[in-house]
């Protein structure tokens, strides 16, 4: 059995991940957000506006930093990560974060009017993404868009190879498997790409892969499932 296969299978996957972002996170790495990012977050919050909707709940809260701009925005936020010192130090920003998995998240069936995940579901596999998805939309409202963020590839399971310890796992999908699996759960009501950028605005792979930056806004069903 390969690295790959011991990452897909290992029980452990979840917590080899979040060790790996207690160390970046103990290191006070904080990964720059590219332009298009922040433009996107800040059309995110007028649509959230513009619907009424008060309240977002984050997948993979890291530092904080999106989180911030939705409080400052007044958007009631809730966060979840699977790093306890990314949610120890979102906490000492005064942000509500606490230890969860996707897979299975502490809050009632259509608890928040709205979701936001940037750069956290490509750690999923493709034997889990499904029920991580099902997950997403039990915990949203009807009716609610939920915000996606992605690194492509060409439907590869690999190990970021600039990871010297414990190296992370990435599902990297095109844009075709992106609609093709989101569209299982709603409605792809928009989706934008964008090149990779340099330096601190470059994505994962040391620079080895090629790749541009998925965003896709999914709109829940109209009525549970």
């Amino acid at each position: 059995m390969d690295a790959v296969e011991n990452a897909l299978e290992e029980p452990g996957n979840e917590q080899r991940l979040a060790e790996f972002y207690n160390r970046r996170a103990a290191a006070g790495t904080e990964h720059t957000l590219a332009p298009q990012r922040v433009e996107q977050r800040e059309r995110f919050i007028s649509l959230l506006k513009a619907e009424g909707r008060h309240n977002v709940l984050e997948i993979g809260s890291g530092m904080g930093l999106d989180g911030l701009e939705f409080v400052r925005a007044g958007i009631h936020y809730t966060g979840v990560d699977l790093s306890e010192e990314h949610v120890r130090r979102s906490r000492a920003k005064g942000l509500d974060v606490s230890v969860a998995s996707a897979r299975q998240l502490p809050f009632p069936d259509g608890t928040f009017p709205a979701l936001w995940t940037m750069s956290t579901l490509l750690h999923v596999p493709a034997t889990d993404i499904d029920g991580v998805l099902r997950e997403l939309v039990r915990v949203t409202a009807p009716s609610a868009p939920i915000a996606v963020g992605l690194w492509s590839g060409e439907d590869e399971e690999v190990l970021n190879p600039e990871d010297d310890v414990e190296p992370r796992f990435f599902s990297r999908r095109s844009d075709a498997t992106v609609r093709q699996v989101f569209g299982r759960h709603g409605a792809i009501e928009d989706f934008v790409t964008w090149p990779e950028g340099n330096g601190e605005e470059s994505g994962p792979g040391a620079g080895t892969w090629t790749q541009h930056y998925q965003f896709l806004i999914l709109r829940t069903p109209d009525s549970p499932k």
